[in-house]
Parts: C-alpha cells; structure tokens; sequence
C-alpha cells in the first residue's frame, strides 16, 4: 500500500465529510422559522435524524415533544423532550414500525395552531415506515428491490404505495397542524418526493409506474400488496412548507477544496453518478490511466449514488466495490489511488463507510490467495479489502449526502503532491 495515498485519502475524507454535517444546514433551514400558537413537536427520521434533531432543539431551545428515529448505532446521547429510537436499515424491522407508530401516535388529533418540525434525511423509507402488508412480506419486497439493482427512484415508487406514511400519508395524518420539513438530500436532483420516499410531500410517481417497476424487475409480491400498487397516493398537500438543505454537490466542493489543501488539482467529473459500482470503479481506473506519466497531481471527484447488482453471497457496500474494482485498472500505477465513501458512515450492511485501493492493492490480494474477479462476482468486497487494510471505517457521521468517489494521481516528475 501507498502510504502516502492512504494518508491523503483519510484527510480529503474526513474533511469532506466535516463540512458537510447537518449542524449548520438545519440552523440556516429554521432561520425565519415561526411555529404557531399551539405545541411545537419534533419528529425526524433516517441515518442523519439524530444529528439533525439535537441542531434543531439547540435551536429553537426546546420543543413540546418529539421522536427520532435512526439506524442501530447511530443516537449519540438524549435530546431533552425526544424520544430517540434505533432500528433496522436497510431492511425495515419491527423497532422502526414501532418507532413510526409512536411518531404518529404524537402527531394524531393535532389542531390548526399545532407545528410540527419533520426533520428527515436518507434512510428514512426504511426507518420510517407504517406497513400496509406484513411486515415480513415488506422485508421481503425490500430486499428483492436491493438485490435487483432498481435505483432508489424506482425503489421508493414502490414502497410509498405499501405504506402509511410514505407518499404524502404522514403530513395528511398530522393535519390541520402545519408540517415544516426539513430535508437532507440524499438524492441526485433533490426530488422531493423521493427523498426518503416522501412522507410529507405530494408523491409525483403513479400506479402505472409502480406497476411498471414491479415487472421490470418481476418482483414476488402477494395479491395484497398487487392491489396497493393501484392505490393512488395523495397529489396535493397544503399544510406543509419544506426546506431543502445539504447535497452531494455540498460534499463534492468539500472534497475538491481539500484536494486543493493538499496539492492535488481537483476535476469534478460530476455529482450526479448513477451506475453499476463496478463500472464505476473501472471508469476511474481508466481516467487515470489515460493521465498517468504527465507530471501533474490530480485529483478527479465523482459524487452521487451507484447501485449493486448482487450475484453472489458476500459481504460489502457499493463503495467498497467500486474501489475493489478499480484495483485491476491501476495495478502497478505508481501514486494512482481510487476511493470512495458513504457519507453517512456505512455501506451497505458493514461497518465500513467505503473502500480504498491503489496500485499495490492487486498484488497484495493474490499475495492472500483473492482473485479480485471472484471476490467481485461473490460480492464480497468487504473481507477483501479488509485483508489488505482497504477498508475506510468512519463509524456514524451525522450526515447522509450520497457518497462521493475520488481517484487521485501524484505528480511523479514534481514529487509529492503537497
């Protein structure tokens, strides 16, 4: 391993992913922000929930009541008058029912002088959820989904019409009380009603689409929940006013301006990366091929969202296996790097955030015994980059702005990058 790479790979991550927490999002987000004359209630969900629920009381000094609901791991404390629940991501479980039940058990019977403060971040059409069918053939129908390869869109067009709180149904039940919303994107293009599958926004997707991603990916789903795919979910709200705050284009400057600190001249390829991981490993492997041997101290960003196509039984994330991929691509490359991580901290069902490999890291697998390709095709990116320290482990970070890549090139003639 390029220790030197490795070494400015953590930096442009960690300063990355500090500029980027939800701290100051949600203080600029409540600016001007004037609950009625009734209670003021917090409720907040996906991986950011916690984070996001302590800026907001801080802010404002208090709330009437309140629930978080966030992924295992990831409450860091209490938040004086909330609630603050852990469950299941990425496949719901019976604590986040029971959580988003308790959710609407504070915001049912509300009057028009009431507010509530719906803090909401990715993550949150797993963790917020009220299931119309059973919750086993939900954890099913969710895992499918993952396994198939749809992308999140297509996902949450289908779990909004098997629940009772995606798709509008949550700011319906809190009415006549005004819903104020505050969004962490974790979505390319910021669709609102995507966007933890939109429990407070009206939903723009249609039965015909939903029916559509069901045979696209032939998708096992009982007569039950057949039907609920041509139930409509509701098209107009109006008691909800919403705030958009943070983006992977946020994460993307972060990282380009900490490239920059270290030497290294940053190219944003995009923030709007929506392909297989593993192409996209090997599309950056390929850009720095093609600048390699110039001099130059590079650093090319991609940010957005990838997906995994599972074929194997292995463990990972969509980041590790973008960086695993990488490794063929630029085997024996001097100062050549590929990273990429999580914004909130995990990837996948791992305690890793992302992955990282430089031009070492193929030798140092077949040094274990790993063939990349196998490793790949079993999906199991975790335990082998885990055999050569590839592994990026953040733990919990607050945020979720999509993930971001990075594939880093160390001027060769001029030295060191910084």
């Amino acid at each position: 391993m390029d220790k030197m790479l490795r070494q400015d790979a953590d930096q442009i991550i960690s300063a990355s992913l500090g500029a980027v927490l939800p701290d100051e999002a949600v203080r600029r987000a409540l600016d001007g922000f004037r609950p009625g004359g009734g209670r003021t209630l917090l409720v907040a969900a996906g991986k950011a929930a916690w984070q996001m629920a302590r800026a907001a009381v801080d802010a404002l000094g208090g709330v009437d009541g309140g629930v978080v609901v966030t992924k295992y791991g990831h409450v860091r404390g209490d938040i004086p008058g909330v609630a603050c629940c852990e469950a299941g991501h990425p496949v719901p479980d019976g604590n986040g029912f029971a959580a988003t039940e308790r959710a609407l058990e504070l915001v049912r019977g509300l009057t028009a002088e009431d507010t509530v403060l719906f803090l909401l971040s990715g993550g949150g059409s797993a963790l917020f959820e009220k299931p119309l069918i059973s919750g086993e053939e939900l954890q099913d129908v969710t895992r499918q989904l993952l396994a198939c390869g749809a992308d999140i869109v297509e996902m949450n067009t289908i779990r909004k019409r098997l629940s009772g709180v995606k798709g509008g149904r949550f700011a319906q039940t809190c009415a006549p009380a005004r819903v104020f919303s505050v969004v962490l994107s974790d979505i390319l293009g910021d669709p609102l009603d995507m966007i933890a599958s939109g429990p407070a926004c009206p939903d723009s997707s249609t039965c015909e689409q939903a029916r559509a991603v069901a045979a696209k990916y032939g998708l096992r789903l009982s007569p039950e929940a057949r039907a609920l795919l041509d139930r409509e979910t509701p098209k107009k709200l109006d008691n909800v006013t919403t705030r958009i705050t943070g983006s992977v284009r946020e994460l993307c400057a972060a990282a380009a301006r900490a490239c920059e600190a270290l030497g290294y001249g940053p190219v944003l390829l995009t923030d709007q990366l929506d392909c297989e991981a593993r192409e996209a490993g090997r599309f950056l492997s390929a850009v720095l091929r093609t600048h390699a041997g110039d001099g130059r101290s590079l650093a090319f960003i991609a940010g957005g969202e990838t997906v995994v196509h599972l074929t194997g039984t292995g463990l990972g994330g969509r980041n590790q296996e973008l960086a695993l991929a990488a490794a063929p691509g630029i085997a024996g490359l001097p100062g050549a790097a590929v990273f990429s991580v999580g914004s909130d901290g995990t990837d996948g069902p791992t305690d890793a955030a992302g992955g990282y490999a430089d031009g070492d890291t193929l030798a140092a697998l077949r040094t274990e015994g790993l063939d990349v390709y196998a490793v790949l095709r079993d999906n199991d990116a975790y335990h082998a980059l885990r055999a050569v320290d590839g592994l990026i482990v953040t733990g919990p970070t607050g945020t979720n702005v999509n993930d971001v890549a990075v594939a880093l090139l160390r001027g060769q003639r001029g030295g060191p990058a910084r």
